[in-house]
C-alpha cells in the first residue's frame, strides 16, 4: 500500500482534476447507455463505479477509464428482453427477470475475462489491423445510433393499462367452435365465450379475457394464449409492443434533441472549461422542468418498463444481502445455456475495446501497459459488479481520451472518477429522474457523430482494396451481428489477404556451376502453406544435375506445410539418385526441420555465414522501466 501511495503522489493534482472532469463526462454517457440495455441508470452507474475503481487500482494501464460501456450494453439488450419473457412464464411469475439474468451473465463474463488474462491472451489484440479498428468504431457508432431511434417510440397499452406484450403463436391448445372452447382429444366443451369473457362451463366463473387476438388470465392479467384459426394457441413472449411517437410528443422530443445537440456542438467553441454534454443535459432539463414542457423523462421511462433493476440507492443498499438478491435466479443448466453465449460475446467485446483503448493510451503517453493484467482487473470488476447488482462494462475510449488530455496519467485519476460517481449515486439519484430522455438522445447522437471515423470515406480510394473491403465488412457485421464476431471476421479476412499476397512473393533464382555438375536454387520470400505450390513449381527434379543446392539466405521456413514441402522435395531427389543440400538456413529454421525429422541433419549444411535472427520478446514480459524502448 505504501508503494501504491508513493506512485500516485507525483501527479496527484492533475490526476484528481482529470478524474473529476472525466466523471462529469461519464455520467450522461453511462445513463444513456443504460437505456440502450433497458436497465435502470442506477444499475449502470453502480456498475461503472465498481468496474472503474477495481480496474483503476489493479489494472495494467494507469490512466485508462472503465465503466458501463455501450459496446457491452448492446449485447445484453436481447437477453434482457428474453429474460423478462421467461420470468413471466414461471410457475410463480417474476417481474423484470431479465435483470437477474443480466447479473448472472455479468459474473460469467468476468470469469471469462480473468481466464483470458491468466492464459495471457491480452497480447493478441496487437494482431488487430487498423482497417478492422476503423470498421469496429464505425459499426459501434451505427449500432448506438440505431438504438437511439427506439427512444422515438412508446409502449402500447393493453385493456388493463399495462404494457402490451407481443406474442407469437406456438402449439394449438383448445378448439373454438360456435362460441364453445373444447378439448382437442375428447371434444368436450370446457369454456364458453360471452362477449370478451371466457367462462368455465361448470362453475360459471370468468377464467380468461379476450382482447386484440390475445387471451389474458383474469387474475394475473398476463397473456396466456393467442386466438388464431379458430383455436387457442400457446404463446412465446417477444417483448413489449412499441408504437411511434406522434403529435406534440414527437415534436417536443425532436426539438429538445436538436437543442441538446446544438449546445454540445456550440459550447466548446465558446469555452472548454466545462463539459459540453453535462451542460447540455442540465440546460435542457431546466427548460423542461421550469418551462412546463411535457416531455418523457427518465423517471417515466423507468416506471413504464423501460429499465429493469434498481430504482435508487435504498434498493441498492439492500443488495448487500446476496442471498435475497440471487434468490430470484434459477441455478440450473437452462440458465447457464441461456446466459453463456451473451456472456462470452460481452467478455470478448469488452476485452477487445479495453485493449484497443489501452493501445491508444500507450501511444498518447509513450509508455506501455500490461494487457493481461488489465484483463484480470476487468474480469474482477465485472464479477463484483454483477454480484452486488450492477451491470457489466469495459474500457471506454471517449472518457479515457478526456482523462489523458486533462492530465490524468496515474491510477488516482481513475479512482477519483469512480468516487465521484459513487457520490452521485448516494446523494443525487432522484434528480436524474427529471432528465428528459431527449437530452440523453441528443448527447448520444453527438457521440455517434464524434465516434464515427468520417475519414474512412476519404481514404477508401487511397488504401488497398482489400483493406477497404475489410473496413466495410467489419462495419456491416457489427451492425447485423455483434462487435466480437465483426473483429474476428476482420482479422481472419486480413490474415487470408496477407497470406495470399505473401504467397505470390516466392521466387527462385537458378544458376548452374561452370562444370554443369551443381545447380543452385536461391529462394526468395517466405515459405509457408500459401506459397508451397509456387515453391514446388520452381524445381525440375528429372532434368536437374546430380548435385542440387537450395539456398535459403533470403527465405524463411515458417510452418509445417513448408517442412512437408521440403521433405517431399528431398525425397524426390533421393529417389532419382541425386544429392541435395539445404544451405543458409537460420537457427530457428534448422530447429524446425530437425525436430520434425532427424534425417534433415544429413542434407542441411551448417555454415558460419548462416543467418541469425534475434527476435524481440513479448513486450508485456519486459521488466518495468523498459516500456519506452521501441522494437
Amino acid at each position: 500500500m505504501t508503494e501504491f501511495i508513493r506512485k500516485i503522489i507525483p501527479n496527484a493534482k492533475d490526476d484528481v482534476l482529470a478524474g473529476i472532469t472525466t466523471s462529469l463526462a461519464m455520467i450522461p454517457e453511462v445513463v444513456a447507455f443504460a437505456f440502450v440495455a433497458q436497465i435502470s441508470p442506477i444499475v449502470a452507474l453502480f456498475g461503472a463505479f465498481v468496474i472503474g475503481i477495481v480496474s483503476a487500482i489493479f489494472g495494467g494501464r494507469p490512466g485508462l477509464i472503465s465503466g458501463a460501456a455501450g459496446a457491452v450494453a448492446v449485447i445484453f439488450v436481447h437477453m434482457i428482453q428474453e429474460g423478462h419473457a421467461k420470468g413471466l412464464l414461471f410457475d410463480q411469475p417474476v417481474e423484470n427477470m431479465g435483470y437477474f439474468y443480466l447479473l448472472a451473465a455479468v459474473v460469467l463474463m468476468g470469469v471469462i475475462q480473468i481466464l483470458a488474462g491468466v492464459f495471457k491472451l491480452g497480447k493478441f489484440v496487437r494482431l488487430i489491423p487498423h482497417p478492422v479498428m476503423l470498421g469496429f468504431v464505425n459499426g459501434l457508432a451505427i449500432v448506438i445510433f440505431m438504438a437511439q431511434l427506439g427512444m422515438f417510440t412508446e409502449n402500447t397499452k393493453d385493456i388493463f393499462g399495462q404494457n402490451m406484450r407481443k406474442t407469437e403463436s406456438k402449439e394449438l391448445v383448445y378448439n373454438i367452435k360456435d362460441g364453445a372452447v373444447t378439448d382437442l382429444v375428447s371434444n368436450i366443451e370446457l369454456f364458453s365465450i360471452k362477449d370478451k369473457s371466457v367462462v368455465n362451463v361448470n362453475t360459471g366463473e370468468e377464467v380468461y379475457i379476450m382482447s386484440d387476438n390475445q387471451v389474458f388470465d383474469s387474475k394475473t392479467k398476463k397473456v396466456v394464449f393467442n386466438i388464431q384459426d379458430n383455436g387457442f394457441y400457446s404463446v412465446k413472449d417477444s417483448g413489449v409492443v412499441k408504437s411511434r411517437l406522434e403529435g406534440n410528443t414527437l415534436y417536443i422530443m425532436i426539438g429538445l434533441v436538436l437543442l441538446t445537440m446544438l449546445i454540445v456542438w456550440g459550447l466548446p467553441k465558446l469555452t472548454t472549461k466545462i463539459p459540453a454534454a453535462l451542460t447540455a443535459i442540465l440546460i435542457v432539463t431546466l427548460i423542461a422542468v421550469f418551462g412546463g414542457i411535457e416531455s418523457i423523462n427518465v423517471g417515466e421511462f423507468i416506471r413504464d418498463g423501460g429499465g429493469a433493476g434498481l430504482n435508487g440507492f435504498n434498493e441498492l443498499s439492500k443488495n448487500l444481502n446476496l442471498v435475497e438478491l440471487w434468490s430470484n435466479l434459477p441455478f440450473n443448466l437452462d440458465t447457464l445455456k441461456f446466459i453463456a453465449p451473451y456472456a462470452f460475446l460481452a467478455a470478448s467485446v469488452g476485452l477487445i475495446e479495453t485493449l484497443m483503448t489501452m493501445n491508444l493510451v500507450d501511444e498518447l503517453t509513450e509508455s506501455r501497459g500490461d494487457g493481461n493484467k488489465e484483463c484480470v482487473a476487468q474480469g474482477t470488476g465485472n464479477i463484483l459488479s454483477g454480484l452486488f447488482g450492477g451491470t457489466g462494462g469495459c474500457g471506454m475510449i471517449g472518457q479515457t481520451v478526456i482523462n489523458v488530455n486533462a492530465g490524468g496519467r496515474g491510477r488516482l485519476s481513475g479512482i477519483m472518477m469512480a468516487l465521484t460517481l459513487l457520490t452521485f449515486i448516494l446523494f443525487a439519484d432522484k434528480y436524474i429522474e427529471q432528465v428528459p430522455i431527449a437530452a440523453l438522445v441528443g448527447v448520444m447522437f453527438m457521440m455517434v457523430i464524434e465516434t464515427f471515423a468520417w475519414s474512412s470515406f476519404r481514404i477508401m480510394k487511397k488504401i488497398p482494396k482489400s483493406d477497404a473491403f475489410v473496413l466495410v465488412i467489419v462495419s456491416a457485421v457489427t451492425v447485423f451481428f455483434d462487435l466480437a464476431i465483426a473483429v474476428f471476421v476482420g482479422v481472419i479476412i486480413s490474415a487470408l489477404v496477407f497470406a495470399w499476397e505473401n504467397a505470390k512473393k516466392i521466387r527462385a533464382r537458378k544458376r548452374v556451376s561452370e562444370d554443369g555438375k551443381v545447380k543452385t536454387y536461391e529462394i526468395w520470400g517466405p515459405l509457408f502453406f500459401g506459397s508451397i505450390q509456387a515453391f514446388n513449381d520452381k524445381f525440375d527434379v528429372k532434368t536437374d544435375p546430380e548435385q542440387v543446392e537450395i539456398d535459403f539466405i533470403e527465405s524463411r521456413v515458417s510452418d509445417h506445410s513448408a517442412i512437408e514441402a521440403i521433405f517431399n522435395l528431398v525425397e524426390k531427389y533421393k529417389a532419382e539418385g541425386k544429392s541435395i543440400k539445404l544451405k543458409h538456413l537460420s537457427d530457428d529454421c534448422k530447429l524446425l526441420l530437425y525436430k520434425s525429422n532427424p534425417k534433415f541433419r544429413e542434407v542441411v549444411v551448417e555454415d558460419i555465414d548462416d543467418p541469425r535472427y534475434h527476435l524481440a520478446a513479448n513486450p508485456e514480459a519486459f521488466p518495468k522501466g523498459l516500456g519506452e524502448y521501441k522494437f
